[in-house]
């Protein structure tokens, strides 16, 4: 990544946080306000608006929303996944933040899991090209279709769920254009 890229760098470090980590899973399944964050996380409502601007002013959170409460307005944020682009050009450093906040994350969801299906992997190894774009093809796909299906916090007849996933090339094989992966464009199967 070019260090001059100050909107990248920008972007990467405003979700590098644990709690806009949080935020962005909430505002996956709907639009909601800084008052209903700070309730919905148990944070302060300054906190929960802190964080929301964070987010909205590197580009990760569009405002879907704007009402009139008590003589204020107060905007409706939403998190819309599909803007997404799986770009691993950042710079390490960068990506390191993101994994720590990430896995501070994963940590606190983990004290919080039910018992029940899930699925849990980690692998360091060589594969052929092909498999790999698979791979990310699936991890892709599987992305895609829960922030399509996310639902509101309590809707009945949904389970409440957990998927982190970091896929990357290593060091000493094939790179750069040889490996270079873009994900399908149609929908999941």
């Amino acid at each position: 990544m070019d260090e001059t890229d100050t909107e990248t760098v920008a972007r990467l470090r405003a979700i590098a946080h644990p709690v806009r980590l949080r935020i962005l899973s909430l505002l996956t399944a709907e639009a909601m306000s800084a008052a209903e964050v700070a309730r919905a996380l148990d944070l302060t409502h300054a906190n929960a608006s802190y964080h929301l601007r964070q987010l909205h002013d590197s580009g990760e959170l569009v405002v879907e929303s704007e009402e009139r409460v008590r003589g204020g307005l107060a905007k409706r944020y939403r998190y819309d996944a599909s803007r997404a682009v799986a770009d691993r050009s950042h710079a390490i450093d960068d990506r390191v933040a993101y994994a720590r906040a990430t896995g501070l994350e994963v940590e606190r969801r983990l004290l919080d899991a039910a018992p029940g299906a899930g699925s849990s992997s980690d692998l360091e190894t060589w594969v052929p090209v092909a498999v790999w774009h698979e791979v990310l093809d699936l991890l892709h796909e599987a992305s895609v279709l829960l922030h399509a299906e996310a639902r509101p916090a309590g809707t009945p007849d949904t389970v409440h769920v957990s998927a982190t996933s970091n896929a990357f090339t290593m060091a000493g094989g094939l790179g750069g254009e040889e490996t270079r992966w873009v994900p399908r464009t149609e929908g999941p199967r």
